[in-house]
């Protein structure tokens, strides 16, 4: 049987879209509303998973979301996703953005990231997609660590089912 496909890291990454706040962005304190953020991050990770799997992905679950500090009025927005890892149907990207100050230039970490997404066939079921091949340090530890992350999520899962049979008995 042939090996497994392989794409490299950088053949589905996204560096530095660019994202210019607005005031419709802003929250009541003045900084910028953390759901926009957040679903800004969605919408790209879903990129990333598509261009990898070459199929309908939807998002399977959202964790480790860290706010590191605020974006303001005038920020220009900077996300980077790539895909860490991927296992059978399931694939992990990672999403890191940045507040730059457009008059400038600094930038500030403002937010981390980790999505799930499952790869579906026309009729809705999960299908197998091609490895990732880290191509840098950077990217050999996220690969490493994204194992991590997801034997976390599946003991927390398998830890919860058995509780739910605990109080259904």
């Amino acid at each position: 049987m042939p090996d497994k496909p392989s794409k490299p890291v950088s053949a589905s990454a996204i560096e530095k879209h660019v994202y210019k706040v607005f005031p419709n962005d802003m929250n009541a304190h003045d900084t910028v509303f953390g759901g926009m953020i957040m679903a800004k991050c969605d919408r790209l990770a879903l990129v990333v998973a598509e261009r990898h799997s070459a199929h309908v992905c939807v998002t399977a679950a959202v964790d480790s979301i860290h706010f590191r500090a605020p974006a303001k009025g005038n920020d220009t927005l900077l996300f980077n996703l790539s895909l860490n890892r991927s296992w059978g149907s399931s694939m992990e990207i990672g999403a890191r953005v940045e507040a730059e100050n457009s008059y400038t230039g600094e930038t500030r970490h403002i937010l981390s990231a980790f999505f799930t997404f499952v790869a579906l066939d026309r009729n809705d079921r999960p299908v197998d997609v091609p490895s990732v091949t880290p191509e840098t340090a950077k990217q050999q530890r996220r690969f490493a660590n994204a194992e991590i992350r997801r034997e976390g999520r599946l003991k927390t899962r398998s830890e919860l089912a058995k509780a739910a049979q605990k109080e259904g008995s």
